[in-house]
C-alpha cells in the first residue's frame, strides 16, 4: 500500500517526524484524522492489531510533534498501540507486510526503525527502559528527552511500580504518559481537566509553586503546612495521589483526543525536571463505532470491509487448543467444586469466558500480573484446593522464580495450562513459545506433557489436575487434528509413550501437535514412531526396547532444542551409553521472526519435507 496523496495530502506531508514538526499546530488535527482513516484503511486491508492504535493517534503525534525523534527517546510499552507511530516514522508504505513473513515487526523493532529506541512485546517493561535510558542521558549531557507511553492495563503489573518508586526516589528527568482507555474516569475528562493541565504545566504556576517554596525553605513549619496544603488541594482535584506518592508530579487527566490540548500540556512538561507524569484519557477504538463499543473483539483483526462496521463472520473451523482446555476447565468444575483458575488478564485468549460466566467464584482474573498469578496458585494449592493457572508460554517465563520457588520447592500440586506454545506466527519473536519445555524441564517435582492432538490435550489437563504434584501441559496457538476429545475423562499412565507405527532403523520420537508431520515423514522414511507425550518423566523403557532394533532416533518438538525434549533423549542414551545416534530437531538457537506457522514450519525444516531431509543429510 502506498500513500495516495490525493486522499490523504496532510499525511503525505508529514512522512517522517521531521517533516511532521514543521507542520502549523492548527493543521494537526486533519493530520490526526487522516492518519486514523490510513490505519483504518491499512489493517482493514492487512489485518492486524487495530483497537488500540485508534486510540493514540493524536497522542502519537503530540509526541513526536513535540518531542526531537529519535533523538529524544520515546518508549512505548507493548506495542500493540505503535501502528500510528510507525507509519508517522517512515513505514507509511510498508504497512501492508505487517506482522508477515519478512514484512514489518508487529511491535517496536529497534533492527527496522531508529524511532524504535527498545524492543517491546511484553507489557509493563516502558518505565524501567526509560528510567535506563535518562540515566544515560543525564551523565551524556547533551539534553536529550526520555518518554515513556504506558497503558492503564500495563500499569496493574509490578513491574511497573518497582520502576516508578525507584524513578521517583533517584529523580531523573523522565516523562511517563498514563494512556487511560478506560470508562471509569470519563466524567473527569473536558474542557476543566484540560484547562487545569494548562495551569498545572503552567509557567505562573510552577513559578509560584517553586517562588513560594524556596522562600519558605528557612521557615520548616510554615514550608511543611505549604507542601501539605499544595498536596491536599491536587488531590481534591486530580486523582493522581499515588503517583505523588512515588515521587512524580502528577498532570491531568487529559483528553488525548484533544490534540491542541496534548500538545500545549507536553510543550509544557517538555521544559520540567525531575519524573512527570501525564494522565491521558483515550478511547480504544476511537473513530470507528464498532471497535469503539467492543475494544476487545477490534483488538486484533482479520482483512475485513469497513463500510459494513462489521468484522467477518468466522467460518467454521476446527475447534482450537484454547477452545479444548475452556470446555475441560468448565466439565471439571463441574465434578470439582475445590477447582480454582487463574488467568493473567488473558480470560478471551485462554479460552476462559464460559468458565467465568459460568463458575465466578472458582475464576480469578488477576490483570497483567504473571508473578502475583503463579504464586496465587501455590497459596490456594498450599490450602488443599486444586489451582489451575491458565498462561502464554511467553508469559509464564515472566513467572521463572515463582513456578521453582513458590510452586516446584514445595511441590504444590498446581497445573499450568501453558497456550502458545511453540511457534506462534504473526506476533513474532516476543511471543514465540520456544522455551518452555527447556525451562520447565530442568525443574524438579515437575510433570510436563505435550499433547499430540484435541484428545490427549483433554486428558493430559485431566491427569495433571489429579496428579498431586506441579504439572505443565503445553499446547499450541490455533487449532488441532479436527480429532473430537472424548467426554469421558481418563488419567493417562504417567511418563508412558504410545507407539504409533512400526519401521526399521529410524525411530521419530514426536513431542507435541508436529505429528502429522512426524507421521508422513515416518511413512516415507519407513521409520517407526512414537508419540511420547511425556518430556519429563521420559518413558526410557521405550529408549531402551527401541535401541535393539534402531540405529538411530529423530526427536521432533515445537520448542528449542537447547535444553529440550531432545536434550533429555539425548542425555539419557549417553548416560546409560546407548549405542544408537540421535539427531535432535526443534526450533534452533534464535530468535523465530513473525511469519504464518505453516511458513514458519517450512523455513526451519520441521514439516514433513524438511524432516524427511533432513534425516536424509544425516544419516547420509
Amino acid at each position: 500500500m502506498t500513500l495516495d496523496l490525493a486522499h490523504y495530502p496532510t499525511l503525505a506531508l508529514a512522512r517522517s517526524p521531521e517533516q511532521l514538526r514543521k507542520l502549523p499546530q492548527e493543521k494537526l488535527r486533519t493530520l490526526a484524522d487522516e492518519l486514523r482513516q490510513y490505519l483504518l484503511t491499512c489493517v482493514s486491508q492487512s489485518s492486524g492489531h487495530f483497537a488500540s492504535g485508534l486510540g493514540t493517534v493524536e497522542l502519537t503525534v503530540a509526541l513526536h510533534y513535540i518531542y526531537n525523534t529519535p533523538f529524544d527517546r520515546l518508549i512505548w510499552d507493548v506495542g500493540h498501540q505503535a501502528y500510528p507511530h510507525k507509519i508517522l516514522t517512515g513505514r507509511a508504505e510498508q504497512m501492508s507486510t505487517i506482522r508477515k513473513k519478512d514484512g514489518l515487526h508487529p511491535f517496536p523493532w529497534p533492527p527496522e526503525s531508529e524511532f524504535d529506541t527498545f524492543a517491546v512485546g511484553h507489557s509493563s517493561t516502558s518505565i524501567s527502559a526509560a528510567l535506563g535510558m535518562a540515566i544515560a542521558a543525564e551523565k551524556e549531557q547533551s539534553g536529550r528527552k526520555v518518554v515513556a507511553v504506558i497503558g492503564d492495563g500495563a500499569m496493574t503489573a509490578g513491574m511497573a511500580f518497582e520502576a516508578m518508586n525507584h524513578a521517583g526516589d533517584i529523580s531523573k528527568d523522565l516523562v511517563v504518559v498514563l494512556n487511560d482507555n478506560e470508562m471509569s474516569i470519563s466524567e473527569n475528562v473536558g474542557a476543566l481537566n484540560s484547562h487545569l493541565a494548562r495551569l498545572l504545566t503552567g509557567n505562573l504556576f510552577n513559578s509560584i509553586r517553586d517562588g513560594g517554596k524556596k522562600l519558605l525553605s528557612n521557615v520548616p513549619p510554615i514550608k511543611e503546612f505549604a507542601s501539605r496544603a499544595e498536596e491536599h488541594i491536587k488531590g481534591m482535584v486530580v486523582p493522581g495521589t499515588i503517583f505523588e506518592e512515588l515521587g512524580f508530579n502528577y498532570i491531568g487527566p487529559i483528553d488525548g483526543h484533544d490534540i491542541n490540548g496534548v500538545v500545549d500540556t507536553l510543550r509544557n512538561m517538555r521544559k520540567f525536571k525531575g519524573p512527570q507524569l501525564l494522565h491521558v484519557v483515550t478511547r480504544k477504538g476511537k473513530g470507528y463505532p464498532e471497535a469503539e463499543k467492543d475494544p476487545i473483539k477490534f483488538h486484533a483483526v482479520p482483512k475485513f470491509n469497513p463500510a459494513e462496521q462489521a468484522l467477518p463472520k468466522a467460518k467454521a473451523s476446527k475447534p482450537t487448543f484454547s477452545a479444548i482446555f475452556g470446555n475441560w476447565l468448565c466439565d471439571m468444575a463441574k465434578q470439582d467444586p475445590k477447582l480454582m483458575a487463574i488467568t493473567p488478564a488473558m480470560r478471551e485468549g485462554s479460552g476462559m469466558v464460559a468458565f467465568s460466566q459460568q463458575f465466578p467464584e472458582q475464576y480469578f482474573d488477576v490483570a497483567i500480573a504473571e508473578q502475583h498469578a503463579v504464586t496465587l496458585g501455590a497459596g490456594i494449592a498450599k490450602e488443599g484446593l486444586n489451582a489451575v493457572v491458565a498462561i502464554y508460554s511467553t508469559f509464564l517465563q515472566r513467572a521463572y522464580d515463582q513456578l521453582i520457588h513458590d510452586v516446584a520447592l514445595q511441590n504444590l500440586p498446581v497445573l499450568f495450562a501453558i497456550d502458545r506454545a511453540g511457534i506462534v506466527g504473526a506476533d513474532g519473536p516476543t511471543h514465540q513459545g520456544a522455551f518452555d519445555i527447556a525451562f520447565l524441564r530442568c525443574i524438579p517435582n515437575m510433570i510436563v506433557m505435550t499433547p499430540a492432538d484435541e484428545n490427549e490435550c483433554r486428558q493430559m489437563l485431566y491427569t495433571g489436575h489429579i496428579a498431586n504434584a506441579p504439572a505443565a501441559v503445553r499446547y499450541p496457538r490455533g487449532a488441532g487434528k479436527g480429532i473430537t476429545p472424548e467426554v469421558t475423562m481418563t488419567a493417562l499412565e504417567i511418563g508412558k509413550s504410545r507407539t504409533l507405527r512400526q519401521g526399521q532403523k529410524i525411530a521419530i520420537l514426536n513431542f507435541g501437535t508436529l505429528l502429522p508431520f512426524a507421521e508422513a515423514a515416518a511413512e516415507e522414511l519407513n521409520a517407526s514412531l512414537v508419540d511420547m507425550r511425556f518430556v519429563k518423566p521420559l518413558d526410557t523403557a521405550i529408549l531402551e526396547e527401541l535401541k535393539a532394533t534402531h540405529e538411530c532416533f529423530v526427536t521432533l518438538e515445537d520448542g528449542c532444542v537447547m535444553g529440550g525434549a531432545g536434550s533429555a533423549v539425548v542425555e539419557y542414551v549417553m548416560q546409560n551409553r546407548l549405542k544408537t545416534d540421535v539427531l535432535t530437531l526443534g526450533l534452533p538457537d534464535e530468535f523465530i521472526l513473525q511469519g504464518t506457522q505453516e511458513e514458519m514450519y517450512a523455513e526451519l525444516g520441521l514439516d514433513s519435507a524438511g524432516i524427511v531431509s533432513r534425516v536424509t543429510d544425516y544419516l547420509a
